[in-house]
């Protein structure tokens, strides 16, 4: 008779500190700052090439865009600050996943957009990110009603952005395929 031995219990390791007050504050910084960066590399042409599209009258001088989402960045960049603060960790993971992905389709939508002159895509992107954003000002607002508030600018402006996105994809079908 053979006597069936218990495997030895696993050792208990700690989880691992929650994040301090500086990765609350640098990591939605450098996030944010990436998308930024990543957005500009695609737009590098983004001036010639706006200026050759067929825009509808609606359609906002190139000049105010940089100024825009500066301001729109520093926005997104406070409110993940304030909720990731308010959350703590690990409650806080859900929030800055959603928040990281609308920063990746915020960032694909240049490329899709100015680099790669893809209208079709550019605008479904849009669509997403606009439902990325909806989701995460409510995940934020539930948490920190100031963090959600401020992504409202973001949104209302992406809202704008995707009915531009549609409109110039329309006008130029030969240049947005």
């Amino acid at each position: 008779m053979s006597s069936a031995s218990s495997p030895l219990p696993a050792p208990h390791r700690p989880a691992p500190p929650p994040p301090g007050p500086v990765a609350r504050l640098l990591v939605p910084c450098v996030l944010t700052l990436a998308a930024a960066v990543l957005g500009g590399l695609a737009s590098a042409d983004a001036r010639e090439f706006y200026a050759a599209l067929d825009l509808p009258a609606w359609a906002p001088p190139g000049g105010v865009f940089g100024p825009v989402w500066t301001l729109l960045y520093i926005g997104m960049a406070v409110s993940a600050c304030l909720y990731w603060k308010a959350a703590g960790w690990p409650a806080a993971r859900r929030g800055m996943l959603l928040f990281v992905l609308q920063l990746a389709a915020n960032a694909l939508w240049s490329w899709l957009f100015f680099a790669w002159h893809l209208g079709a895509w550019a605008f479904a992107d849009v669509v997403l990110l606009w439902c990325l954003i909806v989701a995460n000002c409510w995940v934020f607002f539930r948490v920190h009603r100031l963090a959600g508030w401020l992504l409202v600018p973001y949104l209302a402006w992406v809202s704008f952005a995707a009915a531009l996105t549609w409109a110039v994809w329309q006008r130029n079908p030969a240049l947005l395929g």
